[in-house]
């Protein structure tokens, strides 16, 4: 036998080994999670649970056009068990989020949404996605998690609850289906 045949068989059982850690239970049984929530985000207030961070150059964001193309937000959003602010909180989305369409309402995320209470305090799940918020129901990709969350993936499933542009206020309801290892 060649070296390069041995190499190739080589790389093929490192490929079962990793896929049988998967399947064979290694990292413990894949669950199924289902989560519901509301994100609430405020660019305004005394409070406001967004900034902005960065702008294109020459480009004044007011509340008219608070998203214009190529702007950039800094997240801390809470989560909670209702659409209501003072309900429970659950956690919050922490992150960004970037105005990445030119010609479309169009939002790229990058957050981790971290539980601090209930069954899943503690854990996070990481949200990396295109996000059109115009549009009243859409879906989100779920890449990954930690904690009860571990080796995360599934989708989210986003409906705008109420959404007032001139103040700059969203709650977005969110009903994930997760599938992961714990």
């Amino acid at each position: 036998m060649d070296a390069s045949f041995l190499l190739l068989l080589l790389a093929l059982f490192s490929i079962t080994l990793v896929t049988q850690g998967h399947a064979g239970g290694y990292l413990g049984k894949e669950k199924v999670t289902n989560l519901h929530f509301f994100f609430h985000d405020s660019i305004s207030g005394d409070h406001p649970t967004s900034v902005l961070v960065a702008r294109p150059k020459g480009t004044i964001v007011k509340y008219g056009n608070l998203l214009p193309f190529g702007t950039v937000y800094a997240i801390d959003d809470p989560l909670t068990e209702g659409p209501d602010l003072n309900s429970k909180v659950l956690g919050h989305a922490q992150g960004l989020y970037v105005s990445a369409g030119q010609d479309k309402r169009l939002l790229v995320l990058v957050l981790d949404f971290g539980f601090t209470s209930g069954e899943f305090n503690g854990s996070s799940l990481s949200v990396f996605s295109r996000n059109p918020v115009l549009e009243t129901d859409r879906e989100l990709a779920v890449v990954g998690g930690r904690g009860k969350f571990r080796l995360a993936g599934g989708f989210a499933e986003l409906h705008t609850h109420s959404f007032n542009t001139s103040a700059g206020i969203a709650v977005v309801e969110y009903n994930i289906t997760v599938f992961h290892y714990e």
